[in-house]
């Protein structure tokens, strides 16, 4: 019941992370002033929560959209012929190991519940649940708030008065292996391997932002 926010707000903070890390890497490699990396960071936060919302909510919606359509697709195909489709619910029962005069038994019964006949081959042949689907507006919400405060995270030692790029850097890292470690629910791999994963990740792309900064740097210190 949790995974429709839950997700959102488990990778909005971890792309939150990643932005601003890369951000204030670029921008600290380019030797602008704390308050410039400051306003980079700030400005890319909320564009990129901004951004990350809109993605989840049409993400979400788009994805209910064509559940609704193969949904309305299931319910007229049970209307028009709810005999082959009890037979076919039976089959599909019947293969994964169910008795035959059970498979049938419970397959002809639904076939006069046509609700709950819609909602077990949504199960058994989308599967998905029908009434449990994430809310658009929960997804966004979720999204925006956790993609702000992970990308609030490597300025927190910027807004308290530090100069230091690399104390911004090892705070974001932190924040970066916390997000890796949050994924592992949604994984078969270990808190640990998803956290040092992401870690890796996260600071190949400041690593590469920062050079990008300190050759721009170079290029129009030379200039």
């Amino acid at each position: 019941m949790t995974g429709g926010w839950l997700r959102a707000a488990v990778f909005g903070a971890m792309d939150g992370l990643v932005t601003n890390i890369g951000l204030i890497a670029g921008v600290g490699g380019g030797g602008l002033s704390r308050d410039a990396i400051i306003l980079t960071g700030m400005a890319g936060l909320v564009a990129g929560a901004i951004s990350m919302a809109l993605g989840e909510y049409t993400s979400v919606t788009t994805a209910n959209d064509q559940l609704e359509a193969e949904l309305a697709k299931e319910r007229r195909e049970l209307e028009r012929n709810p005999h082959a489709e009890a037979e076919e619910l039976a089959l599909n029962w019947m293969e994964r190991g169910l008795p035959e005069d059970l498979a049938r038994q419970v397959a002809h019964f639904l076939k006069d519940n046509p609700e709950e006949a819609l909602r077990v081959h949504a199960q058994e042949e989308l599967g998905v649940v029908p009434d449990a689907q994430p809310s658009p507006w929960t997804a966004a919400i979720s999204s925006f708030l956790c993609f702000s405060v992970g990308a609030l995270i490597p300025l927190i030692s910027f807004l308290l008065g530090s100069d230091s790029l690399w104390m911004a850097l090892a705070i974001g890292g932190v924040g970066l292996f916390v997000a890796g470690a949050l994924t592992s629910r949604f994984t078969h791999r270990s808190w640990w391997t998803s956290g040092t994963r992401q870690l890796v990740l996260g600071l190949l792309a400041a690593g590469a932002t920062y050079a990008i900064g300190k050759l721009i740097d170079g290029s129009t210190t030379a200039l």
